[in-house]
């Protein structure tokens, strides 16, 4: 891993732990929608990064409540409890990406899995949100359309990505390949 990537992980628990992030400080009536960006070859150090916070974060602040929630997980599971999980994947395997994609669309539309996301993080109930699993999910959930349908939904609470990509403000950029649509409604966690 490099010393960037690193130095601005390192950043992460000061930064979700200063009473500016929780209390939405600074945004001018902006959403307090974060993103952290990282190389896509890094996402096992990252998701591992991860979990370091959110152990560290509750023990430096106990009365901290946190959701960490992985967007692939949500996307499993709710197949799995619809019982499309099984039929999904023998369509991938017999009929390939296309007819998985056409087939799942409406079930998994980027509005149903906001819902269910926000159901999940209980944002009422937490001081912020953690949001992992966005590359995991593609292409079946589109992040940009994800995270416009959760801005009604999250209230005050800051949501924060990991995101597998770059994202420089105006737009998101998944695995810093694949140019999603414009996206300038997050602030970078820390640079």
């Amino acid at each position: 891993m490099n010393d960037a990537l690193k130095e601005r992980l390192n950043k992460i628990l000061d930064r979700i732990t200063s009473p500016e992030f929780l209390s939405n400080a600074g945004l001018g009536n902006e959403i307090g929608f974060y993103i952290f960006d990282y190389p896509a070859e890094y996402e096992i150090e990252v998701r591992q990064h991860v979990e370091f916070v959110v152990d560290k974060a509750s023990k430096r602040k106990p009365e901290l409540k946190i959701a960490h929630i992985n967007l692939f997980k949500v996307v499993v599971d709710y197949l799995q409890e619809r019982g499309y999980l099984d039929k999904a994947v023998a369509l991938q395997r017999d009929k390939g990406d296309e007819a998985l994609f056409k087939a799942l669309k409406g079930l998994l539309h980027e509005e149903k899995i906001a819902k269910i996301f926000a159901e999940l993080a209980q944002p009422e109930k937490h001081d912020f949100v953690f949001m992992t699993g966005i590359g995991n999910a593609y292409p079946l959930i589109r992040s940009h359309t994800l995270l416009n349908n959760l801005h009604p939904l999250m209230g005050g609470t800051p949501l924060v990505v990991f995101y597998p990509g770059a994202y420089d403000g105006q737009g998101l950029s998944l695995f810093g390949k694949m140019k999603d649509n414009n996206y300038y409604r997050a602030f970078r966690l820390v640079v």
